[in-house]
């Protein structure tokens, strides 16, 4: 039996707020479904007043598959998306959802006919042909398990072979960020800044990376570290005072000026934004 990867409501419903609308969003793909959650759910969160009910079918390659997925849009209709390279098998969703009278989307049609029309060549259309186990891919493996090394500021002998050295106090979003960066093939490393303690010699030494550093207001941090474990042997008081805080924040601004790094405050930045702004700094004199 056929069974969706998950099934998820999108945020919360207030009991006190306006009901909101549920819909049924179904994002089917004959590879992974990273396309369709992406795109379905950058939609889905403009529209504050519904909640999207996903229904996520990845690795959908057979018509047996497709039919059992066709058989839970009948049961409850919703809106569709689809990835589905083979066009059989694309033409047989597109007919039901059709003759179901629920909209069916293909989010790479529009794409295809873009490069079609510029590069007048015919697509080889292969499911999962961008997960090829290429350069880059190897690329991007190699740059997750160095990121991982040396997360945290261990293992700071190492910190010359990173593309990237992140610096910044405690809940600055060293880690996803560094995380986000390594998935696109940057070696990346991140260095904490903790009172009292000196960073590594090498973190001054580096002179192939580009080092960044990371700040965010007080109140920002001080709120992200009441939900978090406390580290570096300080007081649950000290780590979450935002007088204190102040005084990690300009302590670290201190020596970053003296270095002469490039700042970046994640206070209102998403863990994809800093990764893009670091990525511009980056591509200033780097090619990935």
């Amino acid at each position: 039996m056929l069974v969706s990867l998950h099934i998820y409501q999108q945020g919360p419903v207030n009991p006190v707020a306006k009901q909101k609308l549920d819909f049924h969003l179904y994002m089917i793909s004959d590879a992974t479904g990273e396309t369709l959650l992406s795109a379905g759910r950058a939609v889905a969160s403009q529209y504050v007043e519904a909640n999207a009910i996903e229904h996520v079918y990845p690795l959908i390659r057979n018509e047996a598959q497709l039919q059992e997925v066709i058989g839970q849009i009948n049961r409850e209709p919703g809106i569709v998306l689809y990835t589905i390279v083979d066009e059989k098998m694309a033409h047989l969703l597109h007919s039901a959802c059709e003759k179901m009278d629920v909209p069916s989307v293909s989010v790479l049609d529009p794409v295809f006919k873009a490069f079609h029309s510029f590069l007048r060549l015919s697509a080889n259309r292969r499911a999962s042909a961008q997960h090829e186990l290429n350069a880059n891919y190897f690329k991007r493996i190699e740059a997750l398990d160095y990121t991982m090394e040396h997360d945290d500021g261990q293992l700071p002998d190492g910190l010359q072979d990173a593309d990237v050295i992140l610096v910044g106090v405690s809940r600055t979003s060293k880690t996803p960020t560094s995380i986000y960066l390594a998935n696109r093939g940057i070696k990346t490393a991140n260095v904490p800044l903790v009172p009292g303690v000196s960073p590594p010699s090498e973190l001054f030494l580096s002179k192939k990376p580009l080092i960044v550093g990371l700040i965010a207001s007080a109140d920002r941090i001080s709120q992200v570290r009441q939900s978090r474990n406390i580290g570096g042997g300080l007081t649950i008081e000290s780590y979450i005072d935002r007088a204190s805080i102040t005084q990690e924040l300009n302590n670290a601004k201190q020596i970053f000026q003296r270095n002469n790094w490039p700042v970046i405050d994640v206070t209102r930045r998403s863990i994809e934004e800093t990764a893009t702004a670091i990525l511009e700094l980056y591509l200033r004199d780097h090619q990935i």
